[in-house]
């Protein structure tokens, strides 16, 4: 926790930005019932039945100081999902900085390794010489900015039905594209001392 809170502390660096990332599962739900569109007289109309035509997971980027943010729905979360995500971080958003700190969960799939069963040695080696990984604790999600930034998303984008990955890759990318142009910022407060104080009972009796 200490190590997370420690690096949201450091100042902002162009050369060495601080990235969040996180997942979330999707579900692609059909109305059963033709919806009747919205009128001057009347809100959109939708039928109570519906069903679910599969599932997916968002991938969330978020760099809290620059703010900036990418997300994208993919129809899985692999490892190998996760590393072509990481390849596009560093070497089509961020191609200048000398390195990456990614702040994400100690997932099975978030690992060097899975670089290497994406990529040949020589690229994965290239791609992870430039990250420096913070993993958050086991139960400390919320220290993920990632995470407060999916649960924006999920109000402001995911509360409709969505019927397939095509429709809602392109309402993310509308979402986005807002969010950025806003250059909505995330000043995170919670510091090592609070935590030393207000979360004891997380640290050993010695």
């Amino acid at each position: 926790m200490e190590d997370v809170l420690e690096t949201y502390a450091l100042p902002y660096d162009p050369n060495v930005p601080l990235i969040c990332m996180d997942e979330k599962p999707c579900y692609f739900i059909a109305d059963e019932q033709e919806p009747i569109p919205m009128s001057v007289n009347h809100p959109k109309l939708e039928d109570y039945s519906y069903r679910c035509v599969g599932s997916g997971s968002i991938f969330m980027f978020v760099e809290p100081l620059g703010g900036w943010r990418h997300t994208e729905a993919l129809r899985r979360r692999t490892k190998l999902d996760w590393a072509h995500q990481i390849e596009r971080l560093l070497l089509e958003f961020y191609p200048e900085a000398e390195k990456v700190r990614l702040v994400m969960d100690n997932l099975n799939t978030h690992n060097i390794g899975s670089l290497y069963e994406a990529f040949s040695a020589e690229k994965a080696r290239s791609l992870a010489k430039r990250l420096e990984i913070h993993y958050t604790p086991k139960h400390g999600s919320w220290l993920n900015v990632a995470e407060c930034e999916l649960s924006t998303l999920s109000r402001q984008c995911l509360d409709r039905r969505i019927p397939d990955i095509e429709t809602l890759n392109k309402q993310l990318s509308v979402w986005e594209r807002d969010r950025n142009n806003s250059v909505k910022q995330v000043n995170w407060h919670f510091t090592t001392k609070q935590a030393r104080g207000k979360l004891k009972h997380l640290y050993p009796n010695l």
